[in-house]
């Protein structure tokens, strides 16, 4: 192998380059790529070019009310008509959420589904989710939607062992029997490739994918069908150079490419056995795939699917822009899903308590000298939540100092510095070193003592609220 090495000169420089182009704070960092990649492909090369997805009409769609729902006690129509609302204002004027789907099967179902839509918002669109049966569309048809989601299991272990069919060709003629009902009641399929990361991609995938398209030619193109890449078990890999059937980039291309499916009706659909989910839904998108399925906070079966709030920040950073998004409405979903008992670690990404906060003092020092320094983008601009320090033995007097500055609202030159929160820096201290303390101190704990130590300055700013 020839040697590689060369000989890397210093450059010097007496101010910053702070790569505002990557990292401009107001927005989370840019994904950027230096030019196209090649993946090898029955044998060939293949070129995709994924600064593409720029301009591409990418959008995320929810299956909160579904998948999510298969995950935890149903929601209640209230709590179902309070989260689409807030997705709704996630979704932005573009639509970057573009559909949500819905169970139909209970009264309960049907209620949330109405009251939804009564609130007359254009996105995410309101969809349904049903069993590959026609007498299903009864459902779909009397609840008035557009397009509906069905199940079409593919691999083996679906088709023989749990769906008990013939052969294959007995279970490719079933399904299109009800996608043909489809059809016929004036509602767009959806069909949900179940395991299809386990399943014969040449064998029974692509010539079920065939006869799909080739009924799709006989309709109405608002009745195409879609198709929903369901990797059930998280088996997907998005590493270049993976075979089939856990390829992702090579599924997406056979089906986009060989298939004829067109971008904006493939979907992936993913699940975290493997902590691959948001990688793997990434990887969607940048080979092909115009839709990433997701729930909010990757609340889902088993081990849940991509996050929908990751999914959305992924698309800025894809997109370089907001395009409308009210990213501030990921914190107030957060707080509500908290609210009516859904489970979200403290150091959950960008919805967790302590999702931005620093118990390091070495970290708590670079926050009061540039928030920039340990801060990932401007999280007070783009989800209400400034960076905060949880005071342990861990923070010292830079940690109280920040912390005391965030409790005061004290900003630029207001700042106060070390020298003058030392009274309650020694406290903290104090507590450990003396007293035996293991716990951090509470917000509550530090507000009195700062009333006590900090009399004067209390007094000056005592309108402040301590930090949420």
């Amino acid at each position: 192998m020839a040697d590689a090495r060369k000989h890397h000169p210093l450059v010097d420089a007496t101010e910053p380059n702070l790569m505002e182009d990557v990292f401009p704070y107001s927005l989370p960092p840019r994904i950027l790529f230096d030019g196209p990649v090649v993946e090898v492909i029955d044998g060939r090369p293949v070129e995709f070019d994924f600064g593409s997805v720029r301009h591409r009409p990418i959008v995320v769609t929810d299956t909160t009310f579904r998948d999510g729902q298969q995950a935890r006690p149903p929601y209640t129509p209230d709590q179902m008509v309070r989260i689409y609302d807030l997705l709704a204002r996630l979704s932005g004027p573009q639509g970057v959420v573009r559909q949500t789907e819905f169970f139909l099967y209970t009264r309960s179902d049907r209620e949330a589904l109405d009251r939804c839509r009564a609130l007359g918002r254009r996105y995410p669109e309101c969809t349904g989710w049903i069993r590959a049966v026609k007498g299903d569309f009864r459902l779909v048809r009397e609840a008035g939607l557009a397009e509906t989601g069905m199940l079409t299991s593919c691999s083996d272990y679906h088709i023989f062992r749990k769906l008990n069919f013939p052969s294959r060709k007995a279970c490719i003629d079933s399904y299109c029997e009800v996608v043909a009902a489809a059809f016929e009641a004036g509602v767009r399929p959806r069909c949900h490739m179940e395991d299809v990361t386990r399943a014969d991609i040449d064998g029974f995938v692509l010539p079920f994918v065939d006869r799909l398209m080739a009924m799709s030619r006989q309709v109405p193109e608002r009745l195409s069908v879609k198709i929903r890449l369901c990797d059930t078990m998280g088996f997907g890999l998005g590493h270049p150079g993976a075979a089939l059937p856990r390829s992702v980039p090579k599924l997406i291309y056979k089906l986009n490419r060989e298939c004829g499916v067109p971008s904006e009706r493939l979907e992936w659909h993913g699940h975290n056995d493997f902590h691959k989910v948001h990688a793997n839904a990434a990887t969607a998108w940048l080979y092909g795939c115009d839709a990433v399925n997701a729930t909010l906070f990757g609340f889902g079966e088993r081990t849940g699917n991509p996050p929908l709030e990751g999914a959305v920040f992924e698309y800025i950073a894809l997109k370089g822009d907001l395009c409308g998004v009210d990213t501030t409405a990921v914190t107030e979903l957060a707080e509500y899903m908290r609210a009516i008992g859904l489970p979200i670690p403290d150091n959950y990404p960008l919805a967790g308590r302590a999702f931005n906060v620093t118990r390091a003092g070495i970290h708590a020092g670079g926050l009061r000298q540039d928030e920039r320094i340990y801060n990932i983008f401007d999280t007070e601009r783009l989800l209400g939540r400034p960076p905060r320090v949880a005071i342990t033995d861990k923070s010292g007097a830079d940690g109280v100092t920040l912390w005391v500055n965030a409790f005061f609202g004290l900003k630029g030159q207001e700042r106060l510095n070390k020298i003058r929160v030392h009274k309650l820096a020694r406290w903290v201290i104090d507590q450990y070193e003396l007293g035996g303390r293991l716990t951090p101190i509470s917000d509550e704990e530090l507000a009195e003592k700062t009333r006590e130590l900090m009399p004067e300055y209390w007094q000056k700013y005592k309108t402040a609220s301590p930090p949420a």
